[in-house]
């Protein structure tokens, strides 16, 4: 059913955060992919006209988004996380904040926007699925991440029911290299618990502190950590506690200064927290990075630690602390 052009801007406009998060799985980046849907919205407005309503405006919008990416994406390096770099440059993923991920709920005249039981933001599924070719990338995001059906997945690529098929098993193939040990599929992991969010603010208490003995017990001994945009990465405890104590050693070339913690609700589905650091005489304590953090059986496993001021607005933070 044609709609009017009255309300077209109204009804496209209710996909915005979907497709946001659309365009982010496919870039890897939360601020490519909050320029692309702009560059969504552009194209659909311009091809309003075109739109006959053989299928629902949802899916139109989501054949604009995703061929948007694709076009985006000719020839650019995936982006990763530094252990998993092809270069120490980058580029690097980045996290999506939580107060932006909407699902979408099903209504009356788009039944197909049900919520997928295996829908996932998780950073370690991201840069999984950065190893992925556009093509195969785009496949798998439709059909086995929201669902779509093979036939209306071949419809947006505009090609072969076939040749979605045969994507789909080399992307799966893929998947399975990168994917965390015991993890084989998209399903996500539990959210996190209230024993979790306990390991979260005994974390942040300690690094505050600067109590190395502290956050000693609440690593797992395997624990992996990262810091993009830095290329250095850390895969055990060890580790960890040797960079964390030269960097919070007021004696050291390395000190960063006095550290404050706030929590984040949620980056990416999963545990966050935002650090910011006073430098040696100063006064304000300025944003320095955004955690995100797993726990399994009551120790962190994974730490991903976000250098990126530009990302602290997005996520709701303020641009500094006084002392």
């Amino acid at each position: 059913m044609e709609i009017p052009q009255s309300d077209f801007a109204e009804r496209a406009e209710l996909h915005r955060g979907e497709l946001r998060v659309h365009c982010y799985r496919m870039l890897g980046s939360f601020d490519e992919a909050e320029d692309l849907v702009q560059e969504v919205y552009l194209r659909a407005w311009r091809g309003r006209d075109g739109f006959e309503g053989r299928s629902s405006l949802r899916a139109w919008l989501y054949r604009i988004a995703t061929n948007a990416c694709l076009d985006f994406l000719e020839g650019r390096r995936r982006r990763t996380l530094p252990d998993q770099a092809d270069s120490p440059d980058g580029p690097w993923l980045q996290p999506f904040p939580g107060h932006l991920w909407e699902p979408a709920a099903p209504s009356a005249d788009d039944p197909e926007a049900a919520v997928v039981a295996k829908e996932t933001l998780e950073l370690a599924f991201l840069a999984a699925i950065q190893h992925l070719p556009p093509r195969q990338r785009a496949a798998t995001i439709l059909c086995d991440v929201l669902g779509w059906p093979v036939r209306q997945t071949a419809e947006v690529l505009d090609g072969s029911v076939a040749s979605v098929n045969s994507a789909l098993q080399r992307a799966r193939a893929t998947l399975r290299t990168h994917l965390p040990p015991g993890r084989s599929d998209w399903a996500p992991s539990a959210p996190p618990t209230d024993e979790d969010r306990k390991i979260l603010r005994r974390y942040m208490s300690a690094v505050e502190r600067g109590d190395l003995a502290e956050v000693a017990e609440l690593l797992a001994k395997d624990v992996r950590a990262t810091m993009p945009p830095y290329p250095e990465w850390f895969a055990d405890r060890d580790g960890v506690l040797a960079a964390l104590a030269e960097s919070w050693d007021p004696g050291s070339p390395y000190y960063v200064g006095t550290l404050r913690v706030l929590p984040v609700a949620c980056a990416n589905g999963e545990l966050a927290a935002a650090t910011y650091r006073c430098p040696p005489g100063g006064d304000t304590y300025e944003p320095f990075g955004l955690g995100v953090l797993q726990v399994r059986d009551g120790r962190i496993t994974e730490m991903v630690a976000f250098h990126e001021p530009a990302l602290f607005p997005a996520f709701n933070l303020p641009p500094t602390l006084d002392r």
